[in-house]
């Protein structure tokens, strides 16, 4: 079992560049399987959940290589020129590829089989199975609803209007991915706005998906083609060095080209309602997506209350966003986050655990959580083997006169490949170890 060690207090200053945004590279590589022609993706993020969704397109016939100077390059096969793979196709521990790829498959020729790792096999798949049934898709899961997910062909998907009733970025791009293999329109709607990676990526492969009011419509049946895409730094891994330099007194950090699309940047908000120092520079659009350098330095935080109206759009940076919390003056409560109960672990449960292992007095809700700042104490904490966990706990370390041990850490890689490199780069004492014993 991997663990990460981090001794503090620490610092971190510095600029540095994040890696691609894991949202935009799945939806990048998956598009650009299904446009006809070449398609080129810079600043690609080359993670274990990527490559899921890229070895799975490889098994189903798309050629993607790697070059140095194009980056990603995939040649296109059109909506309907994926082939049967003749085996499972294995997600690894990505829902993401798990659930988008659903979307894919489910208006192709073939039947297919989407399975996962121990922990992707315990995450709730219905509530993509139900749009896609919606449009006529033949899919199902198990009795328990979780993976494998099975799809049969269908001689052709049909255009519906379909309500979601759970805002999820990833449920949504699934029935719009469906939706381009159906006959006529398709609408859809959520109960509240989600990441819109999927609409603008559409747009930039020459789809003319539209939106009136709260529904996103497609026209089925009408192909993509290749495009150019340059992948900006990922909000959500730029947000454990956001929550670092907020509160390592004396650090000041500059995170280069970061994306800051509107619907993600809820956590960008939380912190300066917090009090947390935040800046723009160099604001630009790359491929559709608004980026900017941002500037982040030191300062006292205080607890707030997180409007229900942000959950959806900073449902990742939980994790991190409680370190925050704890670092605060005051009370930070969380409701209407019942979705973090079915990540990659239950994150209520794993932040809870957490933060009571390291002395901060936290009460746990079915729907969220309420913190109370004080003062991180060394200790020790399980990260149960969820990514995002391990990162937001390691970077309490800056604040801990002493050390931590974050247990369980491998799955790191699946988002952020080079971590631990990064971070030590700029001022976390931190050092990953093999083993089970504490270094």
């Amino acid at each position: 079992m991997n663990s990460f060690i981090i001794n503090g207090p620490g610092v971190l200053r510095g600029s540095i560049s994040l890696p691609g945004d894991k949202s935009i590279s799945h939806r990048a590589v998956i598009l650009g399987a299904i446009a006809q022609g070449r398609t080129m993706i810079k600043g690609l993020l080359e993670s274990e959940d990527v490559l899921s969704t890229v070895d799975a397109l490889r098994n189903m016939g798309v050629k993607i290589d790697h070059h140095k100077e194009e980056g990603m390059v995939i040649e296109g096969v059109g909506l309907y020129g994926l082939k049967d793979p003749g085996q499972s196709l294995n997600m690894g521990n990505s829902g993401t590829a798990m659930r988008l790829m659903a979307g894919v498959l489910a208006g192709q020729s073939f039947p297919s089989t989407l399975v996962g790792d121990d922990s992707l096999s315990q995450r709730p798949m219905s509530r993509v199975v139900e749009p896609l049934l919606a449009l006529g898709a033949d899919i199902s899961v198990q009795n328990t609803g979780y993976p494998p997910i099975q799809i049969k062909p269908v001689k052709r998907l049909k255009g519906v209007d379909y309500v979601m009733p759970v805002a999820s970025a990833q449920v949504k791009s699934a029935f719009l991915l469906a939706a381009l293999c159906a006959d006529g329109a398709s609408r859809v709607k959520e109960p509240e706005q989600t990441r819109d990676h999927t609409e603008r990526m559409l747009r930039g492969f020459g789809h003319s998906i539209s939106q009136q009011g709260d529904w996103i419509s497609v026209m089925g049946g009408k192909e993509l083609a290749g495009a150019k895409v340059v992948v900006p730094g990922d909000l959500s891994s730029a947000a454990f060095f956001i929550v670092g330099a907020a509160i390592a007194v004396g650090s000041e950090l500059i995170l280069k080209n970061v994306g800051v699309n509107s619907t993600r940047t809820g956590v960008i908000e939380i912190l300066r309602k917090m009090g947390a120092s935040i800046s723009y520079l160099n604001e630009n659009t790359i491929c559709g997506e608004p980026t900017a350098d941002l500037v982040v330095s030191s300062t006292p935080l205080r607890g707030v209350k997180i409007e229900t109206h942000q959950v959806a759009r900073a449902i990742d940076e939980f994790p991190i966003l409680s370190i925050a919390a704890a670092c605060a003056r005051g009370k930070t409560t969380l409701h209407g986050a019942e979705e973090l109960r079915v990540k990659e672990s239950d994150r209520i449960r794993s932040i809870v655990c957490g933060l009571n292992e390291l002395g901060i007095s936290v009460e746990e809700r079915l729907d969220g959580y309420s913190v109370t700042g004080g003062e991180i104490l060394p200790g020790e904490v399980n990260s149960r083997s969820d990514h995002r966990i391990a990162m937001a706990f390691a970077i309490a370390g800056l604040v801990v006169s002493g050390s931590i041990c974050i247990k369980d850490t491998l799955n790191v890689r699946t988002s952020f490949p080079g971590f631990v490199e990064l971070a030590a780069s700029i001022g976390l004492q931190i050092y990953e170890q093999s083993g089970s014993h504490r270094g």
